[in-house]
Order: structure tokens, then C-alpha cells, then sequence
């Protein structure tokens, strides 16, 4: 007996070094299975993120290590990542492609590592403290839509994080004067904006400030009940935190923006930094994952806004408005009574009201247009009143992992002028169903894909999905009026529009005012929508092109299929191909339209449809 134990004994010592060494090796060297690295990629890059972890609702609150934590924003931890990008990619490589079963995860995968990895030369192109997505803003932001306090440890963890920002600020610091020493300095209004919003933000009382208020409301609804005594008491702690630690912190910014500003040179794209005609060709590959040179973006942009101004102009004739250019008349009807709320606390919550209703009743009407939709809900809320000024019209929050929130359509109620009604459909389509929440909670739901394809986003894939959803939805009935129509040809006119300013501003080095004026002649918009978008192209150069290049990509898709299809050409089969594949750069969604097609004619004998560039 003895000896059968000790021989039992040794067999699990056996396993449980055998597990042991291919888990290590797993971790640290080339794994057997692709698979295992796919996962080991995801779980590495997402664990390493406390705020990913959060936001993705990846650990449940009762073992979530990371809820204390907020991420690492130093130079070394920028460095440590680049090099793990490297290593990654070369992992990849080590795998024969010809033996996969799965190439397109392959492919997924190499094209965004690849094209990170390409961009090492630019990682400090950039403004971490900008009016659009700035660090300063995006803390708050994430603490109050994204921190999770089910009972007292997530509130503890709560207040654990906001003595975390001082280490932030701390940390973006010292990035701010690495950019500063390789000349990337901001365009003025940038200082000048992000200046004054967090001038106001140290200004607020502390039991005021954003990072309080959304406490208090975590902690009264949290799903565990906190007891009285505890939420007062971490109340006074985050008061004193956010007195004592958060707004010096601020105040650190706010100081090195005061010094910036006397060095800044104007409000210029980024030719204007170092390398940066190189710069802004990279930016085009990453956000469009095209090799479109600036000069054709340019064109292209321009022959599209040629195109939509007639389509435009027959409406506008329609309605009585024959003279003036598009924009001016356009204006004329976004003035008019009939088409503005009140500009009143009542007013705005009846235009989240009215976006509710026009999601939830497109949302009834698509059965015959979809095989595969979201489980999850989709929500309208307003963007937070002290980002309002400087953000966009309206953004998309997918839903949390674990389903424990929404998808989330954010709607800027700045001013009720810049939300005329007959524009309200498109942007509740592109936002909301079957825009972004379609294309984004679908993704995370597929089964049987590495988990990174759930999670990793290509913009043009992205955005051309939610443009091409506005035509859908003119296509199968959801846009009744001509006006409804003309919001729909105004929105694509602002997304061509933006290929011919974002190109102007980085590549023909227009000035902000000949954009600003370009924009508000051809599209109509309010003069502060068209500024604040002018403005985004700045700090983000590139990504306003994905937007019409992945629309025209998907469009011209559709149009092949039924050229080689036929009547056998199905609208729902097609959705289901360009949907459930997840997040892709645009040669890969080529692809697997094409080979759905040849699927498709093979069922039927018919011949293959013949490829194209």
C-alpha cells in the first residue's frame, strides 16, 4: 500500500510539474497552441490596464484586483510596451500560416500589430491633455461611468483610485516635457481650451465636483447597501482627496499649460511637427487600413461632396430654397421653430426622450434586414455637462462584458440649436441601432474567435459600419420626410467634408479658419458644432477618414454581391458576413464577402465571382 502511494505520490508530482512547465512556457516562449498565444495576448494586454479591466467588465467586483488601481502612464511603461508589441509580433510570425485553421485571426492580429509596431517612431505625436479625449477629462469621465460599486469594496476602491491621480498627473508630466523637448507641441487653442476647463474644474467645491456627486450616486445604488455610517464616512474622504490631492494634481497641469502656451506657434495640423508629413501617412494607414495617399483622400473627398450637394439641392429645391449654397440653406431650415426643442432642462430631456424613441422603434422594424442582433440594450444619456464644451455631438459606450451595463448613446445637449429635429434619426442610426450597438455588442458576443477579435477595433471597419447604417436606414423606411433625408445627406456630407479638411489641414496645410469656413459652407452645421469638429481633426489627425472610406467599402460590397448573386443575393446573409466576423481591417472584410459570394454561386453552379482589386 505504501508503495502504490508513493508511486501515486510521484505520478502527481509528475502532472503537476508537467502543468506547471506548459503553463510557464506558455506564458514566457512561443505556445503550442496559436490559440493559447491569442488568449495570452488579450489577457497580458487587458490585465495590464486597470481602467480595460473596469471598462470591460472583465473580473467579477468580488475578485477584481485591479478596481483600486488606475493605469500606468510613464515613460518606461510606454517603453515596456512598445517592446512587448515587438515580441508579440514576432511570436506571430514563428507560427506557419499554411497550417491554420483560422487565418483570419492570423491576419486580424499581424495587421494591427504590424501596423502598431510601424509607429514607434511617432509614439509621442501626440497631446495626452486634449479638449477631446485628454487625460484631464477621460479620469473623471471613467470614474463616473465605469468604476463599479456593487457594495463597500467597490466604493473603498473608489476612493483608493482618486488617491491615484497625483501618481497620473505625476507620470503625464514628465510625457508632456518629453514632447516638449522633441518640439511636438500642441496648436494653441488646445492650451488655451484644456487650460480654462481645468481651471474651472479646480474651481468647483469638492462636494460639487463630478468625482463627489458620482460617488454619492454609486453608493445610494449599489447592489449590496452600503450602511449610512460607511458612505458618509468615504464621502469625507473623497472630499478631502479631492481637495487635498486631486486639484493640486490639476493645478500641476494647469501650471505647465500656463508656461507651454508663449511657445506654442498657432493652430496648425501636423506637418507643422517633426516628421510630420510621415506622421499623418501612417495616421491615414491606421485609421482607414488603406495605403490611400493624401492626395487621393483629398480627391476623393471632393468628388463625393460633389455628388451629395446635387442629391442635397433637389431636397432644398423641394422645400422652396433656391438660392444660396448648401449650407446657407440648410441653416434656414435648422432655424426654424418647428425644428428646435426648448432650450430648457425640460427640452433636453424630451430630445433624450425623442432619440430613445426613434432607437426602440427602428430597433422593432428590423427583422426582415437581420438574422443576428444584440441581446443588450441600448441607452441615451447625456454627455457629462463639464466635458460638454469641447466634446462631440455625440459618442457611443459599448455594453460591459459581464453584462452588468448597456451599450450607451451619449448625446451632447450643449446647445438645442446644434440638434435640429430632421437630423436627429441619423445620428440615433449611427449611434445607437443598428449603428455602434449593433456592430460593437455583436463583436463582443462571438463565439468560437480568440477573444481579442471580440475586442480589437479597426476605426473604418467601425465607423463605415455605423455611416452605412444611415443608408440602411433611408433605404428600408426609417427616414419618412425629405427632411429626414436631407439630416441623412447632411450627415454623409460632413463625413466627405472631412476628407477634404482633415487632408487640407495636415497635408495641404490649410489653416483652422479655411476649414472651419470649407465645413460650415458645404454641410450647414451650427458654427460651434463645425468649430469643435475642426478641432477633434487637430488632435486626432486621420481618424475622421475612416468614416466615408469604410462606408464606400461596404457599400461597394453590397453592390457586388447582387451584381455576381443575383436574385439569390439575400441582404440579411450579407449583414450576417460583414457582422459576425468582428472588428476587421477592410482587406479582410473584402475578403470574406468575396468568399461568401463564391460560397454562395458554388451552392447554386453558377460561376465564381471574379476578383478584384
Amino acid at each position: 500500500m505504501a508503495k502504490l502511494f508513493r508511486w501515486a505520490f510521484r505520478g502527481a508530482l509528475l502532472l503537476l510539474l508537467a502543468i506547471t512547465l506548459f503553463v510557464l512556457h506558455s506564458l514566457y516562449f512561443k505556445p503550442v497552441s496559436i490559440r493559447i498565444f491569442y488568449e495570452r495576448v488579450f489577457a497580458e494586454f487587458a490585465l495590464d490596464s486597470p481602467q480595460i479591466v473596469s471598462s470591460l467588465g472583465m473580473l467579477p467586483p468580488a475578485i477584481d484586483w485591479t478596481a483600486d488601481e488606475l493605469d500606468d502612464y510613464s515613460l518606461a511603461k510606454g517603453d515596456a510596451q512598445m517592446a512587448k508589441l515587438k515580441d508579440d509580433l514576432a511570436t506571430l510570425r514563428r507560427y506557419d500560416r499554411a497550417k491554420l485553421d483560422d487565418t483570419l485571426s492570423y491576419d486580424a492580429l499581424a495587421s494591427f500589430l504590424q501596423t502598431q509596431v510601424d509607429g514607434e517612431r511617432f509614439r509621442y505625436h501626440d497631446y495626452p491633455l486634449n479638449q477631446l479625449f485628454g487625460i484631464q477629462s477621460n479620469l473623471p469621465s471613467f470614474m463616473a461611468s465605469q468604476h463599479r460599486i456593487a457594495g463597500l469594496s467597490g466604493a473603498e476602491a473608489y476612493v483608493a483610485r482618486l488617491r491615484e491621480i497625483p501618481r497620473v498627473a505625476s507620470q503625464v508630466r514628465e510625457g508632456m516635457a518629453k514632447r516638449e523637448q522633441l518640439g511636438i507641441i500642441p496648436p494653441t487653442f488646445v492650451v488655451e481650451k484644456v487650460s480654462a476647463e481645468m481651471k474651472a474644474f479646480v474651481a468647483t467645491e469638492p462636494k460639487q465636483n463630478i468625482l463627489y456627486t458620482a460617488l454619492a450616486d454609486k453608493m445610494a445604488k449599489a447592489r449590496d447597501p452600503i450602511a449610512e455610517a460607511d458612505q458618509q464616512r468615504l464621502l469625507a474622504d473623497a472630499e478631502a482627496v479631492i481637495r487635498d490631492a486631486v486639484y493640486p494634481a490639476y493645478q500641476g497641469w494647469i501650471d505647465d499649460y500656463a508656461a507651454l502656451l508663449p511657445k506654442t506657434t498657432g493652430n496648425h495640423g501636423v506637418w507643422a511637427l517633426p516628421d510630420g508629413e510621415a506622421f499623418y501617412q501612417h495616421q491615414i494607414r491606421v485609421h482607414t487600413t488603406t495605403d490611400m495617399t493624401p492626395e487621393q483622400v483629398h480627391a476623393l473627398g471632393l468628388s463625393e461632396v460633389a455628388r451629395i450637394e446635387g442629391e442635397m439641392d433637389a431636397i432644398l429645391r423641394g422645400e422652396g430654397l433656391l438660392e444660396g449654397t448648401i449650407g446657407v440653406r440648410v441653416r434656414e431650415i435648422a432655424a426654424r421653430p418647428d425644428q428646435l426643442y426648448p432650450d430648457t432642462d425640460e427640452g433636453r430631456a424630451q430630445i433624450l426622450a425623442d432619440y430613445q424613441a426613434m432607437i426602440d422603434a427602428i430597433d422593432a422594424g428590423l427583422a426582415p434586414y437581420f438574422n443576428v442582433r444584440p441581446t443588450q440594450p441600448v441607452k441615451v444619456e447625456r454627455i457629462p455637462e463639464f466635458k460638454e464644451k469641447t466634446s462631440p455631438g455625440a459618442y457611443y459606450q459599448p455594453p460591459a462584458l459581464d453584462g452588468s451595463r448597456p451599450g450607451v448613446f451619449y448625446a451632447n445637449l450643449r446647445s438645442v440649436e446644434e440638434i435640429p429635429r430632421f437630423g436627429m434619426r441619423t445620428l440615433a442610426y449611427h449611434e445607437g441601432i443598428p449603428g455602434h450597438h449593433f456592430q460593437l455588442a455583436i463583436q463582443q458576443t462571438i463565439e468560437g474567435v480568440p477573444t481579442f477579435r471580440k475586442l480589437l477595433p479597426f476605426t473604418a471597419y467601425s465607423e463605415g459600419w455605423a455611416l452605412y447604417s444611415e443608408k440602411l436606414a433611408a433605404e428600408i423606411g426609417f427616414q419618412p420626410t425629405p427632411l429626414d433625408d436631407l439630416g441623412r445627406l447632411q450627415a454623409e456630407m460632413f463625413r466627405a467634408v472631412r476628407l477634404v479638411v482633415d487632408s487640407g489641414l495636415h497635408h495641404q496645410r490649410w489653416t483652422r479658419a479655411q476649414a472651419i469656413d470649407y465645413m460650415v459652407e458645404k454641410t450647414g452645421m451650427p458654427q460651434t458644432d463645425v468649430v469643435a469638429e475642426i478641432e477633434r481633426y487637430l488632435v486626432i489627425p486621420g481618424q475622421a477618414l475612416a468614416y466615408k472610406v469604410g462606408m464606400n467599402t461596404i457599400v461597394e460590397l453590397r453592390e457586388e454581391a447582387k451584381r455576381e448573386l443575383g436574385d439569390r443575393f439575400d441582404l440579411k446573409a450579407f449583414h450576417d458576413v460583414v457582422l459576425t466576423k468582428g472588428s476587421l481591417p477592410l482587406v479582410l472584410v473584402q475578403q470574406n464577402v468575396r468568399e461568401w459570394i463564391a460560397a454562395e454561386q458554388a451552392k447554386s453552379g453558377a460561376s465564381p465571382a471574379p476578383a478584384a482589386g
